[in-house]
């Protein structure tokens, strides 16, 4: 089994390191750097890149990757881990989705060296790390007082993302289009196989997401081939296709329904009322599904995406 080499830091089989990758400097001249955990087995193998913090206020999907770190949780026999808790930094430091210029790193790829932050901070990932990958996990949050169910996003045109889909077992999946100059319409690309797990939603910690979360990223590591066994699978319900419930008016909203629940043709969801008194106009489902995204947000306007139903 050949050293893999990132940064011009040599890791041998059975090793385990952490690669930190230079970003940009703060104003102040801090150094920004991108921690990367390498954790190789003794074995050959395939390589997996999980990743978290593309957003910086995801919090959750960070807190799951720091959970398996300082448990050991990343022991492959064969092939190598690449870890990345926390992948924009800057966000990450300024409770914001985004990079200090207000631009989405997931909008960002496949990067440039010379362009914006969030362009070298794709870059970064797609220069060192990305070559060394056989397949990604990339975790993340429901965003904007957004709360995610537990799901698994695969690209449908990819034999091996649904396989990777199936094998991490959240209890909802489904196909996603791949948006352009997103990180898994990069991998898409080079046919490298990617999912995207959602659970929570930012500035938030979720401890069933993070349970369950830690339990798929095992399932794929047996999937794989880096480990012998993962945990066994829970049930999953697999969406075909989703349908957004918005507000037919502005005002305060309020939901009868949780995240994950089942809902029926005519059952109440909630219902949005006029702040200052008057009366309020009430939700009712048009499908047969259950609630994959829950908006947490009590104040909205007419139109505000509000209940995302899975059919």
């Amino acid at each position: 089994m050949s050293e893999l080499v990132l940064h011009g830091v040599s890791i041998e089989a059975g090793a385990t390191a952490v690669v930190r990758l230079p970003i940009a400097r703060l104003p102040t001249g801090t150094l920004i750097e991108l921690p990367v955990h390498v954790v190789r087995g003794a074995e050959p193998g395939k390589t997996l890149l999980v990743q978290a913090g593309l957003h910086g206020d995801e919090v959750n999907s960070i807190e799951l990757l720091r959970r398996m770190l300082a448990e050991g949780a990343f022991q492959p026999a064969r092939g190598t881990v690449l870890v990345v808790p926390i992948l924009n930094v800057f966000g990450f430091l300024h409770f914001s989705r985004d990079v200090p210029d207000g631009k989405d790193v997931n909008r960002s790829f496949p990067g440039n060296r010379n362009g914006s932050l969030a362009s070298r901070v794709a870059s970064t990932l797609m220069r060192e790390v990305f070559p060394h990958c056989d397949a990604a996990i990339d975790l993340h949050t429901g965003g904007g007082r957004r709360f995610n169910a537990p799901q698994i996003r695969y690209t449908e045109s990819q034999p091996g993302s649904l396989a990777l889909a199936e094998a991490f077992g959240a209890p909802f999946r489904f196909p996603a289009k791949l948006i352009p100059r997103s990180f898994r319409h990069a991998a898409a690309r080079k046919d490298v196989p990617v999912i995207v797990y959602e659970a929570g939603e930012s500035l938030r910690l979720d401890e069933d997401g993070i349970r369950l979360g830690t339990a798929g990223v095992l399932r794929v590591l047996a999937h794989l081939g880096l480990t012998d066994a993962g945990p066994p699978l829970g049930e999953t319900v697999h969406v075909d296709q989703t349908r957004w419930v918005r507000a037919p008016r502005a005002g305060l909203f309020r939901s009868r329904v949780v995240p994950g629940q089942a809902v029926q043709v005519g059952e109440p969801l909630g219902e949005v009322a006029e702040p200052t008194g008057g009366e309020a106009q009430a939700l009712t489902s048009k499908l047969n599904g259950h609630v994959v995204t829950l908006n947490h947000l009590p104040v909205v306007n007419r139109g505000d995406a509000l209940i995302r139903i899975g059919v």
